[in-house]
């Protein structure tokens, strides 16, 4: 199967210490966990603390002036066997403008699509949509957060913004959440991403899923138990 990039849609992001992990995930550097939850190295670090939102990663490229969709390992969504991603493929259709005017030449908009429940069932509201971004990229760069807030905002729905600025710990974070719900309008709050930014680039990132969290619960397949995909959107 042809892929469009060298490299994955999109990479792993490591955990911090406590957060429940399955097979093929890894922890940060303690340094990281460190810079990003209690110390930063000066006040050069900028940390963003966005609520995790549970669904499956897909990416809109724009590459010579064409509009590609993909799923996070790259694989073009019209070639998925998955229903979700051949249904963020029509999304993107209906939706064409709003991504192509967004994306710079070589860049990728990358973010959850939450149509198809994998552990956490959403509830939508008034102007919910399946769509959530939270990356712009081009290769490996990622844009800064200001600069995708700015570009972003207007155009789509954002993962809940919980803290910026110093570091922010786990139990402020968890504080910081609506009751330990999900503010986009679900049950419990997957968990956090942290974003440590300095002097306007993107250092690094990691996560945090509550230990209660039991991945891919609701997913045929994945779940021997569960015989019907649970949607939380369907078109």
């Amino acid at each position: 199967m042809k892929k469009l990039l060298p490299h994955k849609a999109y990479g792993s992001i490591g955990h911090l210490p406590g957060s429940c992990v399955r097979r093929g995930d890894h922890y940060v550097p303690e340094g990281q966990a460190r810079i990003a939850t209690r110390m930063p190295r000066d006040s050069h670090d900028y940390v963003i603390v966005q609520e995790k939102l549970d669904g499956s990663c897909v990416a809109v490229a724009k590459v010579d002036d064409v509009l590609h969709c993909l799923t996070k390992n790259g694989n073009y969504c019209t070639e998925s066997p998955y229903e979700q991603h051949q249904m963020f493929a029509v999304w993107m259709l209906q939706n064409f403008d709003r991504f192509y005017d967004t994306l710079h030449e070589g860049e990728r908009i990358v973010g959850e699509w939450l149509a198809q429940a994998h552990s956490t069932v959403y509830k939508p509201f008034p102007g919910w949509e399946p769509f959530v971004p939270f990356d712009l990229m081009t290769c490996h760069y990622r844009v800064p957060f200001d600069e995708f807030r700015e570009r972003t905002i207007d155009v789509f729905q954002q993962p809940p913004l919980l803290s910026t600025g110093p570091a922010c710990t786990l139990v402020r974070a968890q504080l910081l959440t609506n009751g330990g719900q999900s503010f986009y309008g679900g049950e419990e709050a997957e968990g956090f991403v942290w974003r440590v930014e300095r002097k306007g680039e993107v250092d690094f990132l990691c996560k945090w899923v509550h230990p209660g969290y039991d991945p891919g619960k609701l997913v045929p397949g994945f779940n021997s138990d569960v015989k019907e995909p649970v949607w939380n959107w369907r078109p």
